[in-house]
């Protein structure tokens, strides 16, 4: 990506994009998956595939698929996968948000440095 101030708001944009849908499919199949309701084997794949936090999960993919196509035609390859990393740090805050999940110590220190390879990736490092 280019350096922070040529970065063009399409690319923006379409980055800011891929991080809401990928994180929204994987907190969507996650609340899909952790209902205690819905039993043991074929029972709970019925009863996750009814309920709308799989379909939700499976919509959020298939729009960010096309985003990210669109985000990887503006950017190279190599930058485009290191900044859609930040995925990753999104969901584990939201995941300890939104589900009560631990964050370790070292999951700290591997959300900081995840943050800061892509901000070095952003920045044209």
């Amino acid at each position: 990506m280019p350096a922070a101030d040529t970065i063009s708001p399409l690319v923006a944009g379409l980055w800011l994009l891929n991080i809401v849908l990928d994180s929204g499919g994987q907190l969507a199949f996650k609340a899909a998956a952790g209902d205690e309701t819905a039993g043991d084997g074929l029972a709970r794949w019925k009863h996750m595939a009814a309920r709308p936090w799989l379909w939700l999960g499976v919509g959020c993919y298939v729009v960010e698929f096309l985003v990210w196509i669109a985000f990887l035609s503006l950017v190279p390859l190599s930058e485009g996968v290191l900044l859609g990393s930040i995925n990753i740090v999104a969901i584990m805050v939201a995941g300890r948000i939104l589900f009560g999940e631990k964050l370790t110590r070292l999951r700290i220190a591997g959300i900081a440095l995840v943050t800061l390879g892509v901000a070095i990736v952003g920045l044209g490092g």
